[in-house]
């Protein structure tokens, strides 16, 4: 029986995920940050996805977190929460975009 609740549990997370990347624009420019414009293009891309991606969160009452980026895009930096039994946990977020990106993960 746990077996079968497990598979299930992993089922409804894929389509619930799956549902999710279903209503975000994909990515289709290959590009980082030392390709110049193309390099904007993704930027823009990004940031589309980001922007659905927020407000597909709020409009389900799981807003978690802000992000945005230095102006070439290859700094990234927020805020993401949690909130558990009443108390808000708040952390900060940075991250650099490797010049090698997107075939180097950040």
């Amino acid at each position: 029986d746990l077996l079968i609740i497990a598979c299930s549990l992993e089922k409804m997370v894929d389509e619930v995920t799956k549902k999710t990347l279903a209503a975000i624009p994909l990515l289709s420019t290959k590009a980082g940050p030392k390709d110049g414009a193309l390099w904007i293009q993704r930027l823009k891309e990004e940031y589309q996805c980001l922007i659905k991606y927020v407000e597909q969160n709020k409009v389900a009452d799981n807003d978690w977190f802000r992000l945005e980026s230095n102006e070439s895009g290859t700094r990234w930096f927020g805020k993401c929460w949690y909130i558990h039994e009443m108390k808000k946990y708040e952390f900060e977020v940075c991250f650099d975009i490797p010049v090698s990106y997107p075939s180097t993960n950040p």
